[in-house]
This record gives structure tokens, C-alpha cells and sequence, in this order.
């Protein structure tokens, strides 16, 4: 992370140009334990996000949206600042993260994409061939216009608090494009690899340059940090992800190295590639439920920030249940240079707020120096 390079590429008036969130849990932690000179420093606390937290699962969010398709929420200024922030208000977390979706650059480009209720994004026309790729339509900057307002929005509310930004990863976004809806198995785009490759390669550099764009739309504009979501990258297998994916994910993500920000990459069962994911250009990995962190950190060395990974299951066990895991999670990150708590996926829209906002006090309740410690700062 070229943290030096901030002053020169972001706003004056930036958070993290002005230090109102230079020094937060969250941005300690993704610096590995680390202040914002560089000095090793101790969070205030231990910082947590969850990742869908702006969303299904409040009631709040679902009055306001009554009425509101979800890609016109996302393009609502208004809207997607409110629905950014009420997970702030409910729960206390360390960091916002901007409510829109993967599949907004493709519907601010021009490209015909609906978020059809039960269902995920579907397009009206699915990308199958080297035609097809050509005719798709360039994004020009000005698009990204209702998104810059409503992440300025939010961060005049935010304060001190950080706010996360995030794109689609151009595996993911080219994976929809290329079945047209979601897909268990993502042959379709497997399968354009090998078949097609010269066709894939242009599709999975549209999406990055596309990605990438809207990533850095969302820094320029105030936020703090930002994540590369890759849903379905453990679909490939590991050579495959190697050849025809890595490059992608690196141009994306060369879209917004240098500007001082912590780069988070997140897939779902993708420990077999994790190495693979931060050689990219990530500075933090995010960590599904599916394996141990200890794990992760063996695999990625010591060195490598870790995020993650409450199993999203256990939200509905016993309070006890839940408390051990989220213990055990701690002590797992203990091991990596820093950690962010977070669940191992996204909130289930069946999740029962408080017990989020439970999560959010126990974790906080922990000391930030000593796992096994109380933090006799934290409020009970």
C-alpha cells in the first residue's frame, strides 16, 4: 500500500488526506496494527464490519425501499446514503460499506441489467461471443456522477468512522454476463476460457476496466478503503484462476493502487488460491467460513492483514454457541500482522439485528492487545 502517495491523488478534503479516519480501528488494522506514520500501534478497539450489513436484514432498510427497485436504490443519492448509514446507527461497527451493487457500472454504461427479486442480476442480453463483447458500450466518467453524491453524503455523516468502497471482481461481473443469471457452476464462462479464449480475455478486461473505475469513482469521492468481492472465483481451479483470472483482478485493482487506500480481496471458497487473490494487488484478505484462520495466515504468512470469518450460520445457534465461535475467530486472527472481524459471507436477510449488534459488543468487549483479555474500556 503506497500510503505516501494520498497527498498527491486524493482530495484535500479527503478523510484520509484530513485524518478523520486516518487513525480508525478498521484502517489500523488493515495496515497491520500499524498507525498512519507507520509506527506499530494498537487499535482502539477491535474494529467490525459485516459485509450485507446494509441491507435485507433491517427493517429499516426494507420501509425504505418499499416501492424501489434495488438498482434504483443503488442510483438514488439519498437513498443509498440513508441505507449506508443505518447499519452504522444500529450496530456501533467500525466501517460503512456503500450500499449499491456489482452490476451498477454495467447499468451506468448502458447495458440492459435488472436485480430481479429472488432471482440476482439478470441481463437482457447475455455476452456469448466476440461480437457480442465488441458492442459492448464504454462507460464514460460522468456516469459515476449519482455515485460520488451519495458517497460524499455519506461521509459528511460518518465522522470519524470509516467508509468502505467496493466493485464486483471481473471474474464475478463477467460470470453474470456471460450465463446471464446467476449459475451454480459457471460453466459458461469456464468454458468461453478455453474454447474462446481471445473472447474471454476481452470480456474479463472490459469488466476489470469497468470495475476498477467504479472502485476508484468511490475513493476520489471520500472513501476510506475499498474490496474486491470475487462471489464466484471457487468455481475455477487453481491453474485456471492462474491464466485466465489473476491478470483481470491485477488490472482492476491497478485502477486504484497508489492512492493510499487499503485494498481488500474477498472470495467465497477460494482457499486454494488465496496466495493468488493477494498477489493481485490486495493489502488485506478477506476469509470465508470455510477454512480456519490460522489456516489462512499459514498459508499467506503472518505478514498478510486477515478479515473474517463468522460463520453466518451461527447467527441463529444458542448465545453461548455463538459467543464461543466468535472467541475462536478472534484467537485465529491472532496470528496475522492485523485483523478485522467480519462474517465468513454476507448477513442472511433472515439475521435478527440484535444479535448482530450483540456480535459488535462482544467483539468489542475484547481486549484489542490480548484476545482472551476483557477490555474493561468497553461499554457492557
Amino acid at each position: 500500500m503506497a500510503s505516501s502517495t494520498a497527498e498527491t491523488t486524493l482530495p484535500a478534503d479527503h478523510p484520509l488526506r484530513s485524518g478523520r479516519t486516518a487513525d480508525s480501528a478498521l484502517l489500523n488494522q488493515y495496515r497491520g496494527s500499524r498507525d498512519s506514520s507507520g509506527a506499530p500501534a494498537a487499535p482502539s478497539r477491535r474494529p467490525v464490519w459485516f459485509m450485507r450489513q446494509a441491507g435485507r436484514s433491517l427493517p429499516e432498510y426494507r420501509r425504505l425501499r418499499e416501492g424501489t427497485s434495488m438498482l434504483d436504490a443503488c442510483l438514488d443519492p439519498e437513498m443509498a446514503s440513508e441505507i449506508t448509514m443505518q447499519p452504522v446507527r444500529r450496530h456501533d461497527v467500525d466501517a460503512a460499506i456503500f450500499f449499491s451493487d456489482i452490476v451498477i457500472p454495467l447499468r451506468l454504461a448502458g447495458v440492459d441489467v435488472e436485480i430481479v427479486p429472488n432471482v440476482g442480476p439478470v441481463l437482457g442480453s447475455p455476452v456469448r461471443s466476440r461480437s457480442d463483447v465488441e458492442a459492448l458500450p464504454e462507460l464514460d466518467d460522468d456516469a459515476f456522477a449519482p455515485i460520488a453524491e451519495a458517497v460524499g453524503r455519506t461521509v459528511e455523516q460518518l465522522g470519524s468512522t470509516p467508509l468502505i468502497g467496493f466493485a464486483g471482481a471481473p471474474f464475478t461481473l463477467a460470470a453474470y454476463m456471460v450465463e446471464g443469471r446467476p449459475s451454480r457452476d459457471h460453466l459458461g464462462p469456464r468454458t468461453m476460457m478455453h474454447a474462446e479464449p481471445d473472447t474471454w480475455h476481452a470480456l474479463a478486461s472490459w469488466a476489470a476496466d469497468v470495475s476498477g473505475r467504479f472502485m476508484r469513482a468511490q475513493l476520489e469521492a471520500g472513501a476510506s478503503a475499498a474490496q474486491l468481492f470475487d462471489s464466484w472465483a471457487g468455481s475455477l481451479g487453481r491453474t485456471d484462476y492462474a491464466d485466465h483470472v489473476h491478470q483481470h483482478s491485477a488490472a482492476a485493482f491497478d485502477h486504484v493502487a497508489g492512492l493510499g487506500a487499503p485494498l481488500v480481496h474477498f472470495g467465497t471458497g477460494t482457499g486454494e488460491i488465496l496466495d493468488l487473490m493477494r498477489s493481485a494487488g490486495a493489502d488485506v484478505l478477506g476469509i470465508d467460513y470455510r477454512i480456519e484462520l490460522s489456516e489462512a495466515t499459514r498459508r499467506l504468512g503472518p505478514e498478510t492483514p486477515l478479515q473474517g470469518n463468522i460463520d453466518p450460520a451461527l447467527l441463529d445457534a444458542d448465545p453461548s454457541v455463538l459467543e464461543d465461535h466468535v472467541r475462536r475467530v478472534v484467537e485465529g486472527g491472532s496470528g496475522a500482522a492485523g485483523h478485522v472481524l467480519n462474517l465468513g459471507h454476507g448477513v442472511p436477510p433472515s439475521a435478527d439485528p440484535e444479535v448482530l449488534t450483540r456480535v459488535v459488543e462482544l467483539i468489542h468487549s475484547i481486549s484489542p492487545a490480548d484476545p482472551t483479555a476483557e477490555d474493561p474500556s468497553a461499554e457492557s
